[in-house]
């Protein structure tokens, strides 16, 4: 099994715990006869995405399998925005509904891309259990997650929703609270090893 890991630090988050502690790392213990390529970039945005195809073609071996986690900094950076005052409910949810289609748009090109590949692929939702993260700010990413669960869906793409993965404080990182720590990362590693098939270990 070959396993190529796309997107941002979610997956390529070693600048933010010890050494060896990454997902990928984390990916490579439990799986040591898979090969595990990291393709994802620290601060990629969902247009970034297919310089990373780029590099996957460039591979000496396919992938078996592509897992994609992207969007979470398209959100980030409409954080200042999100605070930004609106004149009525309704017209901060006319606001958020016009961010919701861009970035379906700009999601769905992503996807799109990765079809391309021919080799099956697997979208990841952004997690919400981030420590400091606002119950408002957390519906505000729920919104944005609909949007990867639906267009996943329509294209027969399967969701890994990290959501259910990286739900406590400690599975986020000390050096920054939205990269995954050790353990989060483990925790990221053992789901997708589940998706691809491998059993869970005793």
């Amino acid at each position: 099994m070959h396993i190529a890991l796309l997107g941002d630090s979610v997956f390529d988050n070693a600048a933010y715990v010890a050494p060896g502690q990454d997902v990928a790392a984390a990916l490579r213990r439990r799986a040591p006869a898979w090969r595990v390529t990291l393709l994802a970039r620290d601060g990629a945005v969902l247009a970034g995405v297919p310089d990373q195809l780029d590099r996957l073609r460039a591979l000496d071996t396919a992938p078996d399998r592509l897992v994609v986690s992207c969007g979470g900094n398209d959100i980030l950076g409409l954080q200042a925005l999100l605070h930004a005052p609106a004149g009525t409910l309704l017209a901060a949810l006319d606001q958020l509904a016009a961010w919701r289609e861009d970035f379906r748009a700009r999601y769905g090109r992503m996807l799109e891309a990765l079809l391309a590949t021919g080799v099956p692929a697997t979208a990841c939702t952004v997690y919400d259990a981030v420590p400091g993260l606002n119950p408002a700010l957390r519906c505000a990413v729920g919104i944005f997650d609909d949007v990867i669960a639906f267009e996943a869906a329509r294209r027969g793409v399967p969701v890994l929703d990290l959501r259910a993965v990286c739900t406590e404080a400690a599975d986020y990182s000390a050096r920054s609270p939205i990269e995954p720590s050790a353990r989060g990362g483990a925790r990221i590693a053992a789901a997708i090893a589940g998706l691809a098939g491998m059993p869970a270990l005793q």
